[in-house]
């Protein structure tokens, strides 16, 4: 009992020095960051691609101090399938879902909240790297694709948001469209939290009783082909929105 109770405090103590550290890397980071990667020669795709090579590599940084401090432990299967991914589609459960992606692609884009450009811990990192802006789905779709034609894998939530535990997926139209209109094959992630953690009902100091488990499943890609025959693309949107929440559905319940 007295066992348990040290090592949950060691765990909050933990999950407290991570957002610590977290926030004052979104703040620091971008002061050193910025500079030295307008002092290096090269375009500005030179600068994304550095700005995202950074970023990874200090999201590598974090998910294996979080692993050394007992905050959580992590698994990954299929990472070999992220090697030439180009549209990464993956469930949310978790706020740091996206830490573990980015850790794991070193080539990652994203797309973001609008809302995240204006926080001071995430703004700088987000300008680096280059980040897509959800704020115009045209300009989003247009975006995606300058993304792929400059060799960046691009991370989407199709959800738009965290998961709510023990509900079906929802997913929204975005992802797919980018899919379609992009012409890019889809590689689908499967992630797994256990037990449940910050997702959007929990606070970061609402602590799990036992140490936190994420998995991460990279499974085979899913072909765009067949669906870009149809006539219209809002009509192939809708049907592989439709599809990917029912392979979502049917592979976590495998999955978990």
């Amino acid at each position: 009992m007295v066992l348990g109770h040290l090592n949950h405090l060691w765990r909050w103590c933990g999950t407290a020095f991570s957002f610590l550290v977290f926030g004052i890397g979104g703040l620091l980071l971008p002061l050193f960051m910025v500079p030295i990667l307008y002092c290096l020669p090269g375009s500005a795709e030179q600068r994304e691609r550095r700005g995202q090579r950074v970023i990874h590599c200090a999201f590598r940084f974090y998910i294996g101090m979080m692993k050394t401090l007992g905050v959580l432990s992590y698994e990954v299967e299929g990472i070999d399938k992220l090697r030439d991914a180009r549209l990464i589609l993956a469930n949310h459960p978790s706020l740091i879902d996206v830490i573990f992606l980015i850790a794991l692609v070193p080539n990652a884009n994203c797309v973001v909240k609008g809302k995240l450009i204006r926080n001071p811990f995430t703004r700088g990192p987000i300008r680096c790297a280059g980040y897509i802006i959800n704020e115009d789905s045209d300009k989003v779709i247009d975006a995606a694709a300058d993304a792929f034609g400059k060799g960046h894998a691009l991370i989407i939530f199709p959800e738009g948001t965290r998961t709510t535990p023990g509900e079906p997926l929802k997913l929204k139209r975005g992802a797919a469209n980018v899919a379609i209109r992009a012409g890019a094959d889809i590689t689908p992630v499967l992630i797994s939290c256990s037990p449940s953690t910050l997702t959007k009902q929990d606070r970061w100091y609402q602590v799990p009783a036992r140490k936190v488990h994420m998995r991460i499943q990279v499974n085979e890609g899913l072909p765009i082909a067949p669906y870009l025959e149809s006539s219209a693309p809002s009509i192939a949107a809708r049907q592989l929105t439709a599809d990917l929440a029912d392979y979502f559905d049917k592979e976590l319940r495998v999955y978990e």
